[in-house]
């Protein structure tokens, strides 16, 4: 796949800092830079939604990347893998989530998260009664609305993402455990 908008330039101090956090400019601030105010805006959007923390991070890691698999987005995968490896997470259970279903490193809780990633990202959504009270019972009321809107902000990074062409960057490189297939699909 190829970009389907073109990068635009960033002003230095961005590109710079962005190259010192992450060792690359992602291509999806590149595309979205085309529109100023947009791009601040969802970069704005996206730090706050990143500084949320009544929901435990490693299970809206683990979600966002049920979401990357789902919809097949290679870059969401790529980076949220990276990002599991900076927050010190299990990488061994993270890089299985592509395959959740099959691999039996997850907790029931982290199980549940992930299918209601899924069920959120189904379309229509597929969540049920049933999953919604058992994630509500363990997780509380601001952990779920929060688990919501995050899923919810991966699914608009996703499909953008992919709407404009933009795959892997690389970054889950740095990870030493391969990220596991999600079964029928290639390696993202």
């Amino acid at each position: 796949m190829t970009l389907r908008v073109p990068k635009a330039e960033l002003a230095p101090e961005l590109r710079d800092a962005l190259v010192e956090q992450l060792g690359a400019v992602p291509e999806p601030v590149e595309v979205l830079w085309n529109h100023p105010e947009l791009a601040e805006a969802n970069q704005e959007f996206a730090a706050r939604v990143a500084a949320w923390d009544a929901a435990d991070a490693s299970l809206k890691t683990f979600a966002h990347m049920a979401v990357a698999a789902q919809v097949g987005c290679g870059w969401c995968l790529d980076v949220n893998y990276f990002h599991a490896l900076n927050q010190k997470l299990d990488l061994t259970r993270a890089s299985q989530v592509p395959r959740w279903r099959e691999a039996e490193v997850f907790t029931p809780l982290e199980r549940d998260v992930l299918e209601y990633a899924e069920a959120m990202t189904n379309t229509p959504p597929t969540v049920t009664d049933d999953l919604s009270a058992r994630l509500l019972e363990r997780l509380g009321p601001a952990a779920l609305v929060e688990l919501t809107v995050f899923i919810g902000f991966a699914n608009l990074a996703t499909r953008c993402n992919l709407a404009h062409g933009i795959t892997s960057q690389g970054y889950s490189d740095a990870c030493g455990i391969p990220l596991a297939s999600r079964p029928g699909k290639p390696a993202a």
